[in-house]
C-alpha cells in the first residue's frame, strides 16, 4: 500500500510539473514577436475636453498606445513646432456650394494670410470627380489669397466630393511633413444619388435609377445594410461607399481631413435627408483620419472665424508620434488605440495606421 501511495505521489508531482511547463511555454513566442516589431509614425492632436480648457505641452511619458490588448513602446513624441513645424495644408472647395459662401471668403483669406511661413498652402475646386488646382502648395500665402474665388454654384454630371478628394490625394507627393486638407462643402454625393426609393433597376429591385447599382463588382454589398426587403417604402441613414474609400486612402498615406459645412445648391442641397447624409459623410472622414468637422446644424454660420480659429488651435497642438507595432504577413492598415491619462485632455488621431509587413519588405501604399 505504501509503495502504491509513493508511486501515486511521484506521478502527481510529475503531472503538475508538466502542466507548469506547458503553461509557461507560450512566453517564448512573445519575445520573438517583440523582436519583429516595426516602426510606425503618425500625427496626433492633443485637444482639450472643453474649449475653455488649456492644453499644456505633452511629453512622451503622457502617451499610451495599444494594439489590441498589447501595450506598445513609444519611441518618439515630437511637437510639430520649430524645426518640425512644416505643414502642407490644402483647401478644397466644392463647386456645388451656394454662392452665399461669398460672405465667408474674407474669413478664409484672413486665415490663409495668417499662416506661418512653415505652412505651405494649396487651393483647389472640386467638380466632376476631379480637382481644378488653382494654386499648388506654396509658401506664398498672398498668392493663394488672391486666387480664392466664389464657387460656381452649379452641378455637373458627376459631382462627388469624395472621388475628387481621392483624385487630389493620389496626386499628392509623399513626404515626411504634416499633410492635411480642409474641405468646404455640404458633403452630398450627387453622383451616387439617393439609394432609396427613386425608382428601381431590372438587375436589382432595391437599386434606384439615379443611384448606384449594388449588384455591380466593387460595390460593398447587394444593398445598403439598413435596407431590408419588404421595407422598400422606408428610408434610413446612408453614407456613400466613396466615403470609406476616401477614408482608407487618407489613412494609408497619412493625410488628416477637416471639413466646414457649407450649404449646396439644387434639390439635394435643400433636402433634409440628403443634407444629413452629406454632413455625416464629411464628419466620418474627419473622425476616421484624426481631423475635425465643423458645422452649425444645416444653417450657414454668420462667420467662419470661430471654425477657423478652432482649426488653428488644432494645428498648433499636433505631435509626431512614433512607436513599435506588431506586423502581419502583409503590410496594411491596423487599428491602434492612443490615449493619455492627463486630465482634461484627449488625443485625436487616425483610427488605423499603416504597418509594414513582418518580413520587413515595404508594400506600396496604393490608394
Amino acid at each position: 500500500m505504501m509503495i502504491r501511495k509513493s508511486i501515486l505521489a511521484v506521478l502527481t508531482v510529475a503531472f503538475l510539473l508538466l502542466l507548469l511547463q506547458r503553461g509557461t511555454a507560450p512566453a517564448a513566442p512573445a519575445a520573438s514577436a517583440a523582436q519583429k516589431a516595426v516602426p510606425v509614425h503618425l500625427v496626433v492632436t492633443a485637444e482639450p475636453l472643453q474649449y475653455s480648457d488649456a492644453v499644456s505641452t505633452m511629453t512622451r511619458d503622457d502617451v499610451k498606445v495599444k494594439q489590441g490588448k498589447t501595450p506598445l513602446t513609444v519611441t518618439d513624441w515630437i511637437p510639430a513646432r520649430g524645426e518640425a513645424a512644416a505643414l502642407q495644408l490644402f483647401i478644397l472647395i466644392d463647386e456645388t456650394c451656394s454662392t452665399s459662401l461669398g460672405q465667408h471668403l474674407a474669413d478664409l483669406k484672413q486665415f490663409i494670410a495668417a499662416q506661418p511661413s512653415t505652412t505651405w498652402i494649396g487651393l483647389g475646386y472640386a467638380r466632376n470627380t476631379t480637382v481644378n488646382i488653382v494654386e499648388n502648395l506654396t509658401a506664398d500665402h498672398e498668392k493663394v489669397v488672391k486666387s480664392v474665388r466664389l464657387p460656381l454654384g452649379t452641378v455637373s454630371a458627376q459631382d462627388s466630393i469624395y472621388l475628387s478628394l481621392i483624385d487630389l490625394m493620389k496626386r499628392w507627393p509623399e513626404n515626411k511633413v504634416r499633410r492635411e486638407v480642409l474641405i468646404v462643402g455640404d458633403g452630398i454625393d450627387r453622383l451616387r444619388g439617393n439609394p432609396y426609393g427613386s425608382g428601381t433597376t431590372a438587375s436589382d429591385p432595391m437599386a434606384p435609377r439615379n443611384g448606384p447599382d449594388f449588384t455591380q463588382p466593387g460595390m460593398p454589398s447587394s444593398r445598403p445594410p439598413s435596407i431590408s426587403p419588404g421595407l422598400m417604402g422606408l428610408s434610413g441613414p446612408y453614407v456613400s461607399p466613396d466615403v470609406d474609400q476616401a477614408s482608407l486612402v487618407a489613412q494609408r498615406i497619412g493625410v488628416i481631413l477637416h471639413s466646414i459645412y457649407a450649404p449646396g445648391v439644387g434639390h439635394y442641397g435643400r433636402n433634409y435627408y440628403d443634407m444629413n447624409n452629406g454632413q455625416n459623410g464629411i464628419a466620418k472622414l474627419a473622425d476616421d483620419t484624426g481631423g475635425e468637422s465643423f458645422f452649425l446644424g444645416f444653417q450657414t454660420p454668420v462667420s467662419f472665424k470661430a471654425h477657423l480659429d478652432r482649426l488653428q488651435t488644432i494645428l498648433d497642438n499636433q505631435y509626431f508620434l512614433a512607436f513599435q507595432a506588431f506586423p502581419k504577413k502583409k503590410a496594411g492598415l491596423q487599428r491602434v488605440k492612443i490615449w493619455t491619462e492627463v486630465p482634461k485632455v484627449e488625443f485625436v488621431s487616425a483610427d488605423d495606421v499603416w504597418v509594414a509587413a513582418a518580413d520587413g519588405k515595404a508594400e506600396k501604399k496604393k490608394g
